[in-house]
């Protein structure tokens, strides 16, 4: 019985460890990110795990992590809008094995932080941020993404 105890909590520890952290970030923080310091294109995509369209679209933002040094690559989830327990992003990260930066938007009313990420926003999702730091050029995206559109986007802003 204490080998089995040992084993299982040895599993849960080991788990835990794989876990992606998703740390949680206020709007003024995430405003702050995107005006950083110039050297990489920023990618911020705008996500909830009850929304198939960005669900679809992970996979997309993962390659670009993967294989972009250039770019740095954030998730920003908005779950918490409707629901204040951050635990199913958590086991969602976990399933999903996302190795990109994941933040989870503290805040629980849209209407005030939506206009601070892009004026033109109407607040369906996915949407995506792409910012060149070096120039200031920024494009946002109000949209599922589709295989090429993502490296169309990126080039719209060098």
């Amino acid at each position: 019985m204490k080998a089995l105890i040992i084993t299982f909590a040895l599993a849960v520890g080991m788990s835990a460890l794989h876990a992606q952290p998703a740390d949680k970030i206020k709007i003024e923080d995430l405003q702050k990110m995107v005006g950083g310091s110039a050297g990489k294109i920023q990618v911020l995509n705008f996500w909830a795990t009850w929304c198939a369209p960005c669900i679809k679209e992970l996979p997309l933002f993962e390659q670009l992590n993967a294989t972009r040094k250039d770019i740095e690559v954030s998730l920003i989830s908005i779950d918490l809008d409707l629901d204040p327990n951050p635990d199913k992003i958590y086991r969602f990260i976990d399933r999903k094995k996302l190795k990109s930066t994941v933040y989870i938007l503290d805040e629980r009313d849209p209407n005030t932080w939506i206009d601070k990420i892009d004026k033109s926003w109407s607040g369906a999702i996915p949407a995506t941020l792409v910012v060149n730091l070096e120039n200031g050029k920024r494009r946002f995206v109000e949209k599922e993404l589709k295989e090429g559109d993502l490296e169309e986007i990126i080039n719209s802003v060098k």
